[in-house]
């Protein structure tokens, strides 16, 4: 073929190959926009006339959290060939066969060399070839989580992010492995993202400092929004059963505080509206706070028992305590309560995925949950929430407004629980519903069924889809209520980005073959002509050696 038929034939492939890529690459670097990625908008006012009811609707939540579940890092101790040589038995081999092993006879010794040959074939080389695909998966996870994380972050526009525990992979790994995928963490998967000082991540108390001011686009809210809420996993530091002071504190080393709360205000400007929030001296009889933003994240992986350490779990009971001894009267309105965490709240078996689960270990502790207890889910929503099963207890039993988000079953969930103040007390208990289910029913807001909502974020992990979570957060000044809204977004499984990827990376070598062949072809370069004159060149000394070799055997025949 001649050099301006290939280059022709290349032409055509670039042509076909680049649509293609382009239309790929588009997507996947698009994607939020191609599958509707976005915070839900909060809606115009009731009150609003029709000329900006329409602006109101566009006007973002001021608090708009990106919600991700469940990265879980992997690292070495997922290699096949982890703590060994690739060709073990081939090793082995070798020292059998150079007598570095004590064998009784040689027929003992090559039967063992044997076995070890077999295995190369059998295990050393499916492992090796197993272990390299596992590096190129770990490596391309990274930058897989590192996609969604970006995209998200740089489409959607969140004030703030959170990851909702089990950061990484195992709580068994050792610090040195640790380290390892921590860094992985922080320079590949969520590169750019920041850790919360210790400073800002303050324990629950009567005087506290503001953490931030919603509703604004200062360098303030560009800060917060390179931050991450590192909630704390059971593969992080393990369950009651398993959680050690060592484990706690190179957790909060590497991605700040376990158990912490943020306060965030959002300012009113009208005077006028102003005046009707309460104040002691000239406004006693308001129920309305200034509204306030409360997030609580919360280690509640030691709240059940047996747990292997008693003072990390008294603290997490005492952290609590403090939540609830700092929080508003529920008679008041205006103060909002998220909760983060990783454990989700009891819930019967059928609604969720993952069904009530315990499991421990033989000399005690908890070695395993897929919930949280009964009765720590109830301290959960009566404690820190306020809410009440008895009519006549404060605000009727309405508790605070809130929501709930947390991790650990990768599929996902959101309920609704709530408790039915109309029946006996003996009858009287929490109940949980499908949060569609419960909204179909009209159950949030009705008189005489306190509840809250609870969302488990479905894992960002690319066996569940890449997914996110989008809740934005808004403040109703006709009720004097924060209200909320909930939305997902999934990128895909990881082999559409490998695809994207690698057919990139093939059509840059065809691209850079094309200017190649076309540069060589305008400086006036022949190709064909070269190669002929190096495969002339290539088979002149094996003519010259064929020569050679006859003259010395005539010279040895006339001998």
């Amino acid at each position: 073929m001649s050099p301006a038929a290939l280059l022709s034939l290349i032409r055509n492939a670039v042509r076909i190959l680049s649509v293609v890529a382009v239309a790929c690459t588009l997507h996947l670097y698009l994607y939020p926009f191609f599958r509707g990625c976005a915070f839900p908008l909060p809606p115009a006012p009731s009150n609003a006339s029709d000329a900006n009811s329409s602006a109101l609707a566009d006007h973002p939540a001021p608090f708009r959290l990106l919600a991700l579940g469940d990265p879980q890092l992997e690292g070495d101790t997922s290699l096949r060939n982890y703590g060994r040589p690739n060709f073990l038995h081939l090793e082995w081999a070798i020292r059998h066969l150079t007598f570095k092993t004590e064998q009784p006879s040689l027929r003992k010794r090559l039967r063992q060399v044997t076995h070890d040959l077999v295995d190369v074939f059998f295990d050393d080389i499916p492992d090796t070839l197993e272990t390299y695909r596992k590096h190129i998966d770990l490596f391309g996870n990274d930058f897989y989580l590192a996609h969604i994380y970006r995209t998200l972050r740089w489409w959607t526009k969140p004030t703030h992010v959170s990851v909702l525990g089990d950061l990484l992979g195992s709580q068994w790994i050792r610090d040195r492995e640790f380290n390892r995928r921590s860094k992985r963490f922080w320079n590949r998967s969520f590169r750019g993202a920041e850790r919360i000082p210790d400073e800002v991540a303050q324990y629950p108390a009567e005087d506290y400092n503001v953490s931030g001011i919603l509703g604004r686009e200062d360098s303030e809210a560009e800060l917060w929004q390179r931050r991450l809420i590192n909630v704390v996993g059971n593969h992080d530091i393990g369950y009651a059963g398993d959680i050690t002071p060592e484990l706690l504190d190179r957790f909060e080393r590497a991605f700040g505080k376990a158990a912490y709360e943020l306060r965030f205000e959002l300012p009113i400007d009208d005077p006028v509206t102003n005046a009707t929030m309460f104040d002691p001296e000239n406004n006693p009889s308001s129920d309305r706070l200034p509204p306030e933003l409360r997030i609580l994240n919360i280690n509640n992986m030691n709240l059940d028992t047996p747990a292997l350490n008693q003072s990390l779990q008294d603290y997490t009971y005492k952290f609590i305590n403090a939540i609830i001894s700092t929080s508003t009267a529920v008679e008041f309105k205006g103060h909002y309560t998220l909760v983060l965490t990783h454990m989700p709240l009891y819930k019967p078996e059928g609604l969720c995925v993952d069904a009530p689960f315990f499991d421990f270990h033989e000399g005690g502790g908890v070695k395993e949950q897929n919930q949280l207890s009964a009765d720590a889910s109830k301290g959960f929503l009566e404690g820190i929430y306020g809410l009440s099963g008895d009519v006549n207890a404060a605000a009727a039993g309405a508790g605070r407004r809130g929501v709930i988000l947390n991790g650990h079953d990768h599929e996902g969930c959101d309920t609704y629980h709530y408790i039915n103040q109309s029946l006996p007390n003996d009858e009287r208990k929490w109940q949980v519903a499908r949060w569609d289910n419960a909204r179909n029913d009209e159950l949030p807001g009705k008189p005489g069924l306190p509840g809250i909502r609870e969302i488990t974020v479905r894992s960002m992990m690319a066996d569940f889809g890449g997914h996110a979570g989008f809740l934005s957060v808004w403040f109703d000044q006709e009720s004097w209520e924060w209200k909320h809204e909930f939305s997902v977004c999934a990128l895909g499984r990881q082999y559409y980005w490998w695809f994207v990827h690698i057919y990139d990376l093939i059509l840059l070598i065809v691209l850079v073959a094309y200017g190649v062949l076309e540069i060589s072809i305008i400086s006036g370069f022949n190709a064909e002509e070269w190669l002929q004159t190096r495969l002339l060149a290539l088979s002149k000394p094996k003519s010259e050696a064929q020569k050679a070799d006859g003259k010395t055997n005539g010279h040895a025949t006339k001998r």
